[in-house]
């Protein structure tokens, strides 16, 4: 019971904000862990990919953090067929992570910062959240994304099957440094029988490592939860993950630049398309969005012309609102005096150890002791 209540995880789940309201709104986003391109295959795109037998190959998506080159590498989930009434066919089928899971493990982040729902376990180094699925549906269904039990069950085992590795390009490529787990390491679930006899029996997930390693290194960032759950496109949603994480410093006397080709490469989102023309069409229209939301006030785009007045390159300079610059400063706050509240030497990161690929072994501790909780 520990781990449901401890000083790490009551940073975690208490937020900066004038009132309820406005701390009803706010989540948090996951530093290295929401950078990673994990949710790039539509599953309509990923039923042309399916191969006989109900294969899928495994994905490798490259992307840059903080500077820094990595592959996403990502093994699909293999789950049972099911009749309408929950019957194995003896047939099977993989399956991505896509957009339903994205916004189930936001739902599920947020239900973590809800007291006694969420926990962090430091000695077996794991972290998760105990819910009922009734409260998970509810969840999803107040931010406009109401899903039917099937689908979220069918949706969590998919999470739980799918194995996402972060590479080290810039390591050895036949020994690569890399952090393995699936997205979510540990599953407990409650069947239709047995929710039928007890709704309010609770599920249990474990969050991947990487989630772990941010609640106890406090990398995380308040941010407005409700705003990214009203986006329409993934590309949005991801776009305003970014400026959380990265415009940390918004103001409105200040401006920040993002690159079409630096989007398209990190977030996976855009190779879908076959003309460049269409991917910048659909990221206009997500500048839009996030716009509209009330984050930014001003979007400006320069195209870059190389020869024969072709694009080569657009550059969004982009200004806040003040309602987000305020959101920012108070993420800001709240994670400088968290840090100030936790002495580092009770701290392990898996991040840094990832970048630099120098101990292997202390690694692979910390990630065996992380599966060997599941």
């Amino acid at each position: 019971m520990d781990a449901f209540a401890n000083q790490q995880l009551n940073l975690f789940q208490g937020f900066l904000a004038n009132t309820d309201d406005e701390r009803d709104a706010l989540s948090n986003a996951i530093d290295l862990w929401d950078s990673i391109p994990r949710y790039t295959v539509p599953r309509k795109k990923q039923d042309e990919l399916r191969m006989a037998g109900g294969f899928l190959p495994v994905r490798r998506v490259d992307f840059q953090y903080r500077g820094k080159s990595y592959t996403a590498q990502i093994r699909p989930a293999r789950l049972e067929v099911k009749d309408k009434d929950g019957r194995p066919t003896g047939e099977t089928l993989e399956h991505y992570p896509s957009a339903r899971e994205e916004l189930i493990e936001h739902a599920l982040r947020k239900l973590a910062v809800e007291q006694y729902a969420g926990f962090f376990d430091r000695p077996d180094f794991r972290s998760g959240v105990a819910f009922t699925l009734h409260r998970l549906r509810q969840e999803l269904a107040s931010q406009g994304h109401a899903m039917t039990y099937e689908g979220l069950a069918e949706g969590l085992e998919v999470l739980h099957y799918a194995f996402l590795a972060v590479i080290d390009a810039a390591s050895d490529p036949d020994d690569p440094s890399m952090i393995s787990q699936p997205y979510l390491p540990a599953l407990a679930k409650v069947n239709r029988k047995g929710r039928a006899a007890d709704p309010d029996a609770k599920w249990f997930v474990q969050f991947h490592g990487l989630v772990t390693d941010s609640i106890n290194q406090i990398t995380y960032r308040q941010f407005n939860y409700q705003r990214l759950m009203k986006c329409s496109t993934q590309l949005a949603r991801w776009l305003i993950s970014q400026l959380v994480l990265k415009y940390t410093q918004a103001a409105i006397t200040n401006s920040f630049q993002m690159r079409f080709s630096t989007i398209k490469r990190d977030s996976g989102l855009l190779n879908g398309y076959t003309r460049q023309r269409d991917a910048l069409a659909a990221l206009d229209e997500a500048w839009a969005d996030v716009q509209e939301l009330g984050a930014l006030s001003i979007v400006k785009r320069n195209d870059e012309r190389g020869t024969r007045g072709k694009v080569a390159e657009v550059v969004y300079t982009l200004f806040p609102s003040r309602e987000f610059a305020s959101e920012q400063r108070a993420a800001n706050r709240r994670q400088s005096d968290a840090k100030t509240t936790i002495s580092p030497s009770h701290q392990q990161s898996l991040a840094p150890l990832l970048d630099q690929g120098k101990d292997s072994r202390i690694l692979a501790a910390i990630v065996d002791k992380a599966n060997r909780a599941r």
